[in-house]
């Protein structure tokens, strides 16, 4: 049996560190309020002029050729996972294979949200797993900051950039990816939205002014959903695969708020010193928050590792993945 199996990982983040220090100086809010409500400290923001997802994406991918010794044109697949996309068409994704010359590969973007990383990760095992690909490469790189009004105190501490580049090949060894469980719900829409810019309601001076071409968020209403859904579909990842608390080793949320992931920690009974959480950096990332933190905690993960992912994003989108560790 052929299982899709994580043989690199790399990431990249922007050299400028916003504190919630200088955060308190741009919008009402302070170091306090914002450490007790969501856990965050400082988040990475990309500055460079003219900069986009694919300017990290670039770095992401570049930094993992090199370090697993692949070359850019043995790449069969590139998959990026994006809210953020530099345009709204060509695909993010064929910028980055454009630039780091992976010339043999096809490209194309995954819109879903906070939930990109585990959707892109199902995909690339389907695509492994049918014999189709056996380089895929799963990209999560999300300009954050480009879609957060800093003058909205509810929002503008939670975000942060950052891209990671993940190299996906087949495997006969029981490891990688094993399982995965997602689910969509419309009725998220008005809660987790950016309201302009798409063809319901293009761009326009008149809409501009208003900061509907913003993130717009209603805090309350995804942090119910985010609590119950994510750990109701870890739930059902473990049923499905015959694990409990006890005998994962690892369980990775997307990191949104710190508050989410020890309300969700705290229903499944787990062991806090088995949750991985970097938001205190990194602040939520989207898309790039969850292979950020295993990336940053890989030299913790030992080969044979039981793994559970669990995220949660607009439209509602949200589900887990089960995985063990390859490497």
């Amino acid at each position: 049996m052929i299982n899709a199996n994580i043989t690199g990982i790399a990431s990249y983040t922007p050299d400028y560190v916003l504190t919630n220090d200088e955060l308190s100086t741009m919008v009402d809010t302070s170091d306090e309020w914002i450490t007790t409500r969501v856990g965050i400290k400082e988040r990475r923001i990309l500055k460079e002029p003219n900069a986009g997802s694919s300017y990290m994406g670039v770095r992401a991918l570049n930094k993992l050729l090199e370090e697993t010794g692949t070359k850019a044109d043995e790449i069969e697949l590139i998959i990026c996972a994006t809210s953020n996309p530099d345009y709204r068409f060509p695909s993010t994704a064929s910028v980055i294979a454009y630039q780091c010359g992976a010339t043999n590969a096809y490209a194309y973007d995954i819109q879903a949200a906070c939930a990109g990383f585990v959707v892109s990760m199902q995909s690339a095992s389907a695509y492994i797993k049918s014999g189709l690909y056996k380089k895929v490469v799963v990209i999560a790189a999300e300009k954050m900051s480009s879609m957060t009004n800093y003058k909205d105190r509810t929002t503008c501490p939670l975000f942060g950039d950052a891209a990671v580049a993940v190299l996906v090949e087949p495997t006969e060894e029981n490891v990688g990816v094993i399982d995965g469980v997602f689910h969509v719900n419309g009725e998220g829409l008005p809660h987790l939205v950016m309201k302009y810019g798409g063809s319901v309601n293009p761009a326009s001076v008149e809409n501009l002014q208003d900061g509907g071409h913003y993130l717009y968020q209603e805090g309350r209403a995804v942090y119910k959903h985010a609590v119950t859904d994510m750990y109701e579909s870890s739930l059902d990842i473990m049923a499905r695969n015959g694990l409990t608390v006890d005998t994962i080793d690892w369980f990775i949320p997307h990191q949104a708020n710190l508050r989410i992931i020890e309300a969700v920690g705290s229903r499944l009974g787990i062991n806090p010193d088995k949750v991985l959480v970097n938001i205190q950096h990194y602040g939520n990332t989207s898309a790039a928050s969850i292979p950020l933190c295993i990336d940053e905690y890989k030299g913790r993960l030992k080969k044979g590792d039981k793994i559970v992912l669990t995220a949660f994003g607009a439209g509602f989108t949200w589900g887990a993945m089960y995985l063990i560790w390859g490497m």
